[in-house]
């Protein structure tokens, strides 16, 4: 079978056995081009490949300087990959079932503080119809603790501004209601109150909540450039979409907030997901008494 026509097979098992977002099949995609790339190479027939095989890819991946969360991700993909072709009945046997995923560091997340994130809010000039845009996104961003896919591929009818909730589809087609706060509702009224004027009577793309000029739905390279270029002018690095969703977690952890609660608000599957945030949350404790306490 053609490579290409073997992919596109493994695509379809992925979509039909594990519900994945399209975004994650792009990983899986890229991650098995690149393995079958490597195979050809090395003239190992795919149905033949051994555990070790495997091993000695990964080994050069990692020479690359790949970070262990890309290489483990990598290996996912290749471990699925092989279980589609025996399962399918295309090799004899699932070598990736002999090869272990190595055990992360995990790595605390970087946020901003809440000052610092009041900051970033409050620079956002309120003229243009894109910083109008731009500042109805980040206030729902932060305000949900919404993954930049969520938000870019919200719909008119999944935010209710009257009642206070978004409803959120996340990794898997899981849905979950989030609350609004004030400041994300009134953002959001004012860019649609904008978006109606400039739109009035022309055809938006699929009931999209937040479009381009060109009545687009807004992408997630366009507005993690926008983040960018916008923490700049406030003196703010490092800053991406997921900062802003980490910073709602912590903040929340911070007020008082359940362990549960913040994990349903995330849509996390695994409490163990949502618990890096305490671990955080006990760095900055730290780092406060040692910065503040007179003995420390």
């Amino acid at each position: 079978m053609e490579e290409d026509l073997l992919v596109e097979r493994f695509l379809r098992y992925l979509v039909f056995e594990r519900n994945l977002s399209p975004n994650t099949l792009a990983a899986y995609k890229s991650d098995i081009i690149s393995y079958l790339s490597y195979l050809k190479e090395k003239k190992i027939v795919v149905a033949k490949v051994e555990h070790l095989q495997i091993s000695d890819y990964l080994w050069q991946r990692k020479k690359l300087n790949l970070t262990s969360t890309t290489l483990v991700r990598e290996l996912e993909s290749i471990k699925a990959f092989h279980k589609f072709l025996f399962l399918e009945e295309l090799s004899h046997k699932d070598p990736g079932a002999k090869v272990n995923s190595p055990k992360l560091i995990s790595k605390l997340p970087v946020i901003l503080t809440r000052r610092n994130l009041e900051r970033l809010l409050s620079s956002i000039p309120q003229k243009k119809e894109v910083e109008i845009r731009f500042k109805a996104m980040l206030e729902l961003l932060y305000a949900a603790g919404l993954r930049v896919s969520e938000l870019v591929g919200l719909k008119l009818n999944q935010v209710a501004l009257d009642s206070g909730f978004v409803r959120v589809i996340g990794k898997g087609k899981k849905e979950r209601i989030v609350p609004l706060g004030n400041a994300a509702k009134s953002a959001v009224r004012r860019y649609l109150e904008i978006r109606e004027k400039k739109f009035k009577g022309q055809e938006i793309e699929k009931d999209a909540l937040f479009v381009t000029k060109y009545g687009k739905r807004m992408s997630r390279n366009e507005f993690w450039r926008q983040l960018k270029n916008f923490s700049k002018k406030t003196g703010l690095s490092q800053i991406s979409p997921h900062t802003i969703r980490h910073s709602f977690a912590t903040h929340l952890l911070e007020g008082g907030a359940d362990l549960r609660s913040v994990q349903e608000l995330l849509g996390h599957s695994s409490l163990a997901t949502t618990q890096i945030y305490t671990h955080l949350e006990t760095r900055l404790l730290k780092e406060s008494h040692k910065k503040f306490h007179p003995r420390s």
